[in-house]
């Protein structure tokens, strides 16, 4: 140990905070479950509102560290810019004297304090984190500067995936509106002369379709646990589906099983969720474009997913996508749900739903015109994935001391 640390348990360092409320007793505030952080990527997904719980809830300010202590093993950790309320699940820190915040979050966040946190759980199906077994942990820590030396190397890497994902919503979000000017307003097609439809008004020589005519649809591959092994193959599975839509790849599980080829998804192409384990019905029926991955070679649908691909030369990728991803959809997807505490959709659900279908030349318009979109998007996604893997990597080096911080700033400059 570098003589300027000092061996310090985990309780001097960090803060348990119990500042408890009830929902209905405080104004409306923003509210974080359990649900609302993904898995293992320090990632705060989306955000709930006080007013929609009950019960008792914790309470954090701007800047705590939140620490899913249910099921630690998953590495639910965040570090909100925002005050609110979140689940009694969830630990709420602040760092104590001569303790930076950052460091602070980035050692909750390594992988030997979750693993620690795993080890000493209590109860089997639905373990806890227990904190006077974690507050005895006993850690080197470096003086106050590196401290912030350290999370600001660390933190600097999040920001940059923040940043990546922020531009990939607002890409998404144009890609979104030219569909909705297009397809849906039909802007740039009005001076050509309106029609009637079953669908209401549509521009003269477009046609009302049902999706079966368009699509063909492939149900996902099934498989045992024992597939599910380290493989430069990997399953798109419900997970990589998020609850509004879109696509996310810490869905993604390792396969070594087998799978017929058209069960094989290529970047670009449309997956949807056929089946839902929440109540609340909030991912099925939502559709996912699947992006390619720097560091695996094959990707394949799992047996809750099914691939929609066109089958004509009227559709393409980018126009499914943006019909799939229309709130429409998502209503007609629900009418056809079967299955109590697990939904599916029915086998009518996709191939019965009506569309509006334009000239071949429209669709290849529109899709020419946001695949560079898309292009850039997957090229962010794809740096994403990079960085959080140069930070999983430099985090339990800096925090042990086997990298220092100017060494870190060289090896750095040598990634970027």
């Amino acid at each position: 140990m570098n003589s300027s640390w000092q061996l310090k348990k985990f309780g001097e360092c960090a803060e348990l905070i119990r500042d408890t409320c009830r929902p209905d007793e405080i104004e409306e505030a923003p509210y974080i479950g359990l649900e609302h952080i993904e898995e293992g990527t320090l990632r705060l997904l989306e955000v709930g509102n006080s007013k929609d719980v009950t019960s008792v809830k914790s309470q954090f300010q701007s800047g705590d560290i939140l620490f899913g202590k249910l099921r630690p093993y998953f590495r639910k950790v965040v570090r909100p810019s925002f005050s609110g309320v979140c689940s009694t699940d969830i630990w709420v820190l602040r760092a104590k004297n001569s303790i930076d915040q950052g460091y602070l979050f980035y050692w909750m966040a390594s992988q030997e304090f979750v693993d620690s946190a795993t080890q000493a759980s209590e109860g089997t199906k639905m373990p806890r984190a227990k904190w006077d077994f974690l507050e005895r942990l006993e850690k080197p820590v470096p003086p106050l500067r590196e401290q912030r030396a350290i999370a600001h190397i660390l933190g600097t890497l999040d920001d940059k995936i923040e940043l990546n994902r922020q531009m990939n919503r607002t890409l998404e979000a144009m890609a979104q509106a030219l569909f909705k000017s297009w397809f849906v307003d039909f802007e740039p097609f009005r001076n050509q002369g309106m029609q009637d439809s079953p669908l209401g008004e549509i521009p003269v020589g477009w046609r009302v379709v049902r999706l079966e005519e368009i699509a063909c649809f492939v149900k996902g591959v099934s498989y045992r646990s024992e597939d599910l092994r380290e493989s430069n193959t990997a399953l798109v599975t419900l997970k990589s589906i998020t609850r509004g839509g879109g696509y996310q790849h810490e869905g993604l599980k390792p396969y070594i099983g087998e799978y017929k080829p058209q069960q094989r998804l290529q970047p670009g192409e449309i997956v949807v969720a056929h089946t839902d384990l929440t109540q609340k019905a909030e991912v099925l029926g939502r559709a996912a474009r699947v992006q390619a991955h720097p560091q695996l070679q094959t990707l394949v649908a799992s047996l809750d997913l099914v691939v929609v691909r066109p089958t004509e030369e009227r559709a393409s990728n980018e126009f499914l996508y943006g019909m799939l991803s229309r709130d429409e959809f998502q209503e007609h997807a629900y009418g056809y749900a079967n299955g109590t505490t697990v939904l599916h959709l029915s086998a009518k659900a996709l191939p019965q739903y009506q569309c509006v279908l334009p000239p071949s030349s429209v669709v290849g318009a529109f899709s020419k015109l946001v695949r560079p979109i898309y292009r850039l998007a997957d090229n962010n996604e794809a740096q994403t994935i990079i960085l959080a893997d140069i930070r999983d990597a430099l985090l339990p080096k800096l925090l042990s001391g086997n990298i220092r911080v100017k060494n870190t700033e060289k090896f750095l400059e040598e990634a970027a």
